[in-house]
């Protein structure tokens, strides 16, 4: 009964922030505000695919997230030490 009504809403609120995250990756002022922002779209993308995989009951879209999780914490890790160093591998 209750996730009849909060799925939809939460459905809505991450759509939103995804919007938001994406506005920001185009729009940011520079490369650092650009890369936090591609952070919080890949994290809006695993709450999408987790709330996905409630609603259709299947234990696939998680095992995506879950690739989703680590493909986007290496990207961070590379590009947060391109910028510093110039270099990702040493």
């Amino acid at each position: 009964m209750l996730t009849t009504i909060a799925l939809p809403v939460a459905f809505a609120l991450v759509s939103a922030a995804f919007a938001l995250s994406a506005w920001r990756l185009l729009v940011g002022p520079d490369v650092p505000d650009r890369i936090l922002a591609l952070d919080t779209l890949y994290i809006n993308a695993i709450a999408l695919l987790v709330l996905l995989g409630i609603y259709l009951t299947s234990a696939l879209y998680f095992e995506a997230a879950l690739l989703i999780a680590l493909m986007g914490f290496v990207g961070t890790v590379a590009l947060c030490k391109y910028l510093l160093r110039g270099d990702i591998i040493e």
